[in-house]
């Protein structure tokens, strides 16, 4: 019987390697428009996320939002929207992904009192869907399809 990174390269799968933090989050390391940088995958989150902070790094080309952001404790932040951008995660990589832009203040400083690093962003679902993903939580691995 074949494992299951035997089956997912056989298919035409990328494995990345996922980080376990302290706070018990997943990290990841990505580029956003060939700036790298460390993010929280978190299936939970609908789209990717970066921090106002990180938008120079990024190179992003922010707009003006109406959409009010909420998570990890805060509710009805206000946000901007990226559209365009390139991401590469590990061999992985998509043009045109679209990244709402908000503060994370809020989620850095619990990382940090946790005696974790903070991060630039957040992998949501709307990557993880792109790239049909699979994460084998157990040998800390994501599957992205190329």
């Amino acid at each position: 019987m074949k494992t299951l990174q035997e089956y997912l390269l056989e298919k035409g799968y990328t494995k990345i390697k996922l980080h376990l933090t302290k706070t018990n989050h997943f990290e990841i390391k990505a580029s956003i428009n060939g700036q790298k940088g460390v993010f929280i995958l978190d299936t939970g989150a609908s789209n990717s996320c970066v921090d106002f902070e990180a938008v120079e790094t990024f190179k992003l080309k922010a707009k003006d939002s109406l959409i009010k952001a909420a998570g990890a404790g805060a509710t009805d932040m206000e946000t901007k929207m990226s559209n365009k951008n390139k991401i590469k995660i590990g061999k992985w990589r998509h043009d045109k992904v679209v990244l709402v832009l908000f503060n994370l203040t809020h989620v850095n400083t619990a990382l940090v009192n946790h005696n974790s690093k903070p991060v630039d962003g957040i992998i949501g679902a709307d990557i993880l869907k792109k790239g049909k993903a699979v994460i084998d939580y157990d040998k800390k691995y994501l599957y992205l399809k190329i």
